[in-house]
């Protein structure tokens, strides 16, 4: 996937690492970025910095019906989409103890939020032979996010669906990458370091904290090589190789970071 002159489509694209996909994508030569965030005010200031390429829409990726339009709109006006990155997530800070509507809002925004994004480009990808979908899984995807449960569960959900895409699609010319940064300079681990999170407080504690922009760079990487599991933080794999290796031991590592952390 080079990106002169694609289509590329970003979901929570009004910030953080969204908003820094949409600034890159533009700067490497895509026909047309569209920015859509659950906040239609920022999106619109995101797009307009970017320039005339950019164009901004409002959409809860909760609601099918809004992906819908979104992606309806979207090939009215440009043709096609050639890079759907299901961006937008949340995370709660909690673990069992949070209400049902908590874990709900995680499954609907970080999973359900990709099933619709794949419902509606499909049809499109596929007729015209190809598309590439990116979705935003996070770390937590392939490890653990200590201290928020229905984090965890639902970005291993989402790793596990676009694997799922990959396997099923490929051969029919889609491609899907899987974005599973570690810990990154955005508005979500800057609130949860503030709240006090005991997550936030691991990711900070684990390792570098890299910029959106850097994280874009990875991201132009992997799709050049279009990689499923695009990892910003190399060390991700290995970490994920021990887990893997010895669960008990990872296990074991986690724990005491947490013991440390909790004084």
């Amino acid at each position: 996937m080079n990106l002169t002159d694609r289509i590329a489509v970003i979901t929570g694209g009004a910030g953080g690492i969204g908003s820094a996909l949409a600034r890159r994508f533009a700067a490497e030569g895509a026909a047309a970025v569209v920015v859509a965030d659950l906040d239609a005010d920022a999106a619109d200031a995101v797009a307009a910095g970017i320039g005339p390429v950019a164009h901004a829409a409002a959409v809860d990726v909760t609601d099918e019906e809004q992906v819908r339009a979104l992606v309806a709109d979207t090939e009215r006006r440009y043709g096609r989409i050639d890079l759907f990155c299901a961006n937008a997530g949340v995370a709660t800070g909690g673990g069992v103890e949070l209400p049902d509507a908590d874990w709900d809002r995680a499954w609907r925004v970080n999973v359900l939020a990709h099933v619709y994004a794949a419902r509606a480009v499909l049809p499109g990808m596929l007729a015209r032979g190809g598309g590439y979908l990116l979705a935003t899984c996070s770390a937590a995807g392939v490890l653990t996010a200590v201290g928020d449960a229905p984090y965890t569960a639902t970005k291993h959900a989402a790793v596990g669906f676009a694997e799922w895409l990959a396997v099923t699609y490929r051969d029919q010319g889609l491609r899907v990458s899987a974005l599973c940064p570690q810990g990154v300079d955005t508005p979500m681990l800057a609130d949860g370091l503030a709240a006090g999170h005991l997550g936030a407080r691991v990711i900070a504690a684990s390792g570098a904290v890299l910029s959106p922009d850097q994280v874009a760079d990875a991201v132009i990487a992997g799709l050049a090589e279009e990689r499923f599991l695009i990892l910003p933080h190399p060390e991700v794999a290995g970490y994920a190789r021990r887990r893997a290796e010895d669960p008990d031991g990872w296990q074991a590592g986690l724990r005491k970071l947490v013991r440390r952390l909790r004084g």
